[in-house]
């Protein structure tokens, strides 16, 4: 499957999880598996190919950095919410277009000079990927990048995250 059909599957869902946002779901293209593929082909052509660890942003970004570490031979750390690690390294809070939140890095998952790709499914306003770069940093890993399937540029995401490399498969 060519990757433009397979970002055809994703829906719209107007006022979720608020009035006035559109939420961008890529549920279908995850239950596809030829649009998954695509999917994560197309991440990994945009990936540094020095890139050693994909830091995967909860919850949609598991599933992407999970089948990237699987196929391209990467480890992958999941950044997390608060409440669900036993041991964490750091911690970043943030705002969100519709809230705040707090993203956690587990403790000893990221080695100093390690080259990390942050991975998550849509970059909006920018905070939560800020946030996974702010954890890997802290942690003593460099940023390859930030990888996402859909980049919403009028929300400004891109600005915040200080010129490191984005690659997104999809804009809107």
């Amino acid at each position: 499957m060519k990757l433009d059909r397979a970002l055809d599957l994703m829906r719209e869902v107007p006022d979720f999880p608020r009035q006035g946002v559109v939420f961008r779901d890529l549920t279908p293209v995850f239950a596809d598996p030829d649009a998954l593929r695509a999917v994560v082909d197309g991440l990994q052509g945009g990936i540094d190919p020095d890139t050693q660890v994909v830091a995967a942003i909860e919850s949609r970004g598991f599933l992407l950095g999970a089948a990237l570490g699987y196929g391209w031979g990467y480890g992958v750390v999941p950044l997390r919410k608060p409440g669900k690690l036993p041991a964490v390294a750091h911690r970043v809070s943030y705002a969100l277009e519709y809230g705040e939140a707090t993203l956690e890095l587990p403790a000893e998952a990221v080695l100093p000079g390690q080259r990390v790709v942050v991975v998550d499914d849509v970059l909006a306003t920018g905070g939560t990927a800020a946030a996974a770069c702010e954890l890997v940093e802290a942690a003593g890993g460099v940023v390859t990048g930030v990888s996402v399937v859909l980049e919403i540029p009028g929300l400004g995401g891109r600005e915040r995250l200080g010129g490191r490399r984005v690659d997104a498969l999809l804009a809107v």
